[in-house]
């Protein structure tokens, strides 16, 4: 399809934006290439999602926006139903950036296991990896190549959407949040970019047990030789934590970002926390036992 599906793919006021076809499109891309700094590294952009299309869908929306985009998308999809594979085949054919859709059975909370099958499927040497329910700010993609660097991993921030404005953001499709009035959300300075204040406020840091997954970038092959997710750890929590111990364990320091690499969280019910005490324990028998590579990870599927 050479003609990009406005109404299907773009809310009426953001319409103007996708008017041109999809060759033009990638006219403007190797434009804008051409025009902002030009990094060494192939960029993939990683997305977890779980049974949650319309988030989704705005999710990759706000990718668009960005004013440098990732090489390719690589969705890992822990086993949603047919509605989230159709919507991601409609946008296969449309979107200007290539997207690997990888899915496996739902079988329960699972997410070390497909997060490790996208790193695997993914052609990039850099990792940038959000969650289906995260919405990002235009200079997203480009901050995080601003500040990667070989030897380093990213811990970014988001800002907590309320519920109020999560039903405002997916009813009329709000593609630019960092225009709206957050500041009734929780963690609202994070929703701010300030690059002067991110110079002061972001820096190396050996606090790696507060790292969140929906904003973490690393080099896929320090991610390797630590092997990866542990695929021990199943039900939601710590999964994202026990690996940044090990990168850390690993020597690859950990630079925590503020005030740039913006990402909004869109509310919903919290996951079942049944598995964490569980989680918790391998995640500290990594911390205090100094493990480097998980014995079921990356090389086991």
């Amino acid at each position: 399809m050479d003609i990009i599906n406005r109404k299907r793919l773009f809310p009426k006021k953001e319409q103007k934006y996708a008017v041109f076809p999809l060759s033009l499109h990638l006219l403007l891309y190797i434009v804008k290439q051409k025009l902002i700094k030009i990094y060494p590294m192939k960029v993939s952009l990683i997305i977890s999602t779980y049974n949650w299309p319309e988030a989704l869908r705005l999710s990759l929306m706000t990718v668009l926006h960005q004013t440098q985009y990732p090489h390719e998308i690589v969705i890992a999809d822990d086993g949603s139903t047919i509605e989230t594979q159709n919507m991601i085949k409609e946008l296969q054919t449309e979107y200007p950036i290539p997207i690997q859709h990888i899915w496996h059975e739902d079988k329960g909370f699972r997410k070390t296991m497909i997060m490790n099958k996208a790193v695997k499927a993914a052609t990039g040497d850099y990792i940038i990896q959000i969650d289906g329910d995260i919405l990002l700010h235009p200079y997203f993609i480009a901050d995080h190549l601003e500040i990667a660097e070989p030897g380093y991993f990213i811990r970014g921030g988001r800002t907590l959407i309320n519920a109020f404005k999560t039903r405002f953001f997916l009813h009329r499709n709000a593609l630019r949040p960092q225009k709206s009035n957050l500041m009734r959300s929780n963690n609202k300075f994070n929703a701010f970019r300030i690059p002067f204040l991110a110079n002061i406020f972001s820096g190396v840091s050996e606090d790696v047990t507060h790292v969140k997954g929906c904003n973490m970038a690393y080099w896929k092959k320090d991610f390797i030789a630590v092997n990866g997710y542990n695929n021990d750890i199943n039900g939601w929590g710590h999964e994202d934590i026990e690996l940044a111990i090990r990168l850390h364990n690993s020597g690859i320091k950990m630079k925590k970002v503020k005030f740039k690499a913006i990402a909004y969280h869109l509310h919903h019910p919290l996951n079942s926390r049944n598995c964490e005490e569980k989680n918790m324990e391998i995640s500290n028998l990594a911390l205090n036992k100094k493990i480097i590579r998980a014995k079921n990870g990356y090389d086991s599927l």
